[in-house]
Order: C-alpha cells, then structure tokens, then sequence
C-alpha cells in the first residue's frame, strides 16, 4: 500500500439491501465508535432507494456514501435512470462508474463510461471508474492492453480537484472466491499507477487505486499490503457488519 495516500475501503452492496439491512449499518458505526480510530476512508454504496436512509445513519460516524451508477446527463426524459446531481442530493459524496457488470450486461463502453465521470464531477462527486479484463483476456495474454486501453479512454482528460478513484477488478475473480496472486496484482496496480503518473503528473501519483475482486477477511490484510494498493472495493463482504470491520481494521 502507497503509504501517502489515505486507503479507500468502498462497500458495492450491489442489488441488495432493503431498509432491514441498515441494522448492518448500525452495527458497523457501532463498531467503529468503540474501537481504534480507521486508518482510511470508509465508503458504502447502497441501492439507490436506501441512499438517504442510509446516509442519516453514516455521516454521524463518518461514513461516506456513494451511488453505484449513475446517468452522463443531469436530468432529462430517462425513465428509471438517476443523475448524478440527484445522488449528490441524496448525500452521496462518490458514485462508481463502469462496473465490469455494467460494461458486460449493459453493454457500456469507455465513452459512456467517460461521460459518467464527468458528470459525477461536474456534480461534486468522486467517481470510481472500474477497469479490469476477463479470465480469456487474460489467458490470451491481453490483461494489460485491455485494462491500459480502459483506463485511457474511461478516465476524463481533467479531474478536477476532487479528482478520480480507480478500481482494478479482475471480472474473472469478482465473486467466485478466486484471486489473482500477489505479483498479478502487484504488475497490473503498478501498470494503472505509470500510466497515471505519465498523463496526470503528481495527481496521477496521488491517486487511489483499489483492488476488486473476491477481497474478504481472510485475504485483506496481504492484498492491502501490496505496493500501489490504496484500498478496496469490496462486495459481499460489505453486507455484514463484521466482514466488512474486518478488512477496514487489515488496513
């Protein structure tokens, strides 16, 4: 982990949760209050009917709250989407972008998911543009041309102040249980961090990148302490209160 740069602990609750599943949420504020202070920024990003709920109980404890997608235009006749300007209404402070799940099933490409950062920023949110190859990419030895040409066509040209947040998820491993090794990670992290540093400079230096992609308890701490990992973003194990304490207390 890139010790200057504050980690980043997001929770993607996915297409799960109702307003029973706040208890978790109460559970972990708990948690935090009572024991050492975290060593990083603590994120959790709800389905959007549970954003405003969720918020009033997170702030107190200095929990941010993000929006797991939202539309490039800020309003408009785009039945069942949400903008970015109404997360930001709803209290969300970040909002990820370009999920593998969205690019796979909804067919989202870099130029959408482009225009989705910028709209996150020009609303005043931090957007995580998600990069990442599939088992076959990377079989086929592309894992770093694919996830390269993501990130230079995924990530606006400006950053703005509030600047970006990377999320490297292999697809392959994100929710069947398999990682990729130490120097798998550790090679692609380092890729993502140059070609930051080449394009944006110092910002590119100072920018977090996380690793998604099967990271629970059990393999936290060791993936954490790889060079360029600046924290996680994490699914399952974001739904249950000690699952998710667990790795925000391996950082």
């Amino acid at each position: 982990m890139t010790t200057q740069i504050t980690p980043l602990i997001a929770g993607n609750w996915k297409m799960n949760g109702i307003s029973a599943s706040l208890g978790e949420v109460r559970r972990l504020a708990e948690m935090l209050a009572t024991g050492e202070a975290p060593r990083c920024t603590i994120a959790i990003c709800p389905p959007a009917t549970l954003l405003s709920q969720l918020n009033a109980i997170a702030a107190p404890s200095g929990i941010v709250i993000g929006g797991q997608d939202c539309h490039p235009m800020p309003s408009g006749a785009h039945t069942g989407d949400i903008s970015a300007h109404m997360l930001a209404d709803a209290g969300a402070q970040c909002v990820i972008v370009g999920h593998s799940e969205r690019r796979a099933r909804y067919g989202e490409t870099d130029d959408l998911v482009r225009g989705k950062a910028v709209a996150a920023m020009t609303a005043g949110l931090i957007p995580i543009i998600c990069v990442g190859e599939t088992e076959a990419e990377r079989q086929s030895g592309r894992a770093e041309e694919v996830v390269s040409s993501q990130l230079a066509n995924s990530v606006p040209e400006q950053i703005g102040q509030l600047g970006i947040v990377v999320a490297y998820e292999p697809v392959w491993a994100i929710g069947t249980g398999v990682t990729p090794t130490s120097d798998d990670i550790a090679q692609m992290h380092g890729t993502i961090r140059r070609l930051l540093t080449e394009r944006y400079g110092e910002t590119g230096a100072r920018t977090r990148i996380l690793y998604g992609g099967s990271m629970k308890p059990a393999n936290a701490r060791e993936i954490l302490a790889i060079e360029n990992v600046n924290g996680g973003l994490i699914g399952g194990a974001s739904l249950l209160a000690n699952d998710f304490h667990a790795i925000i207390s391996a950082v």
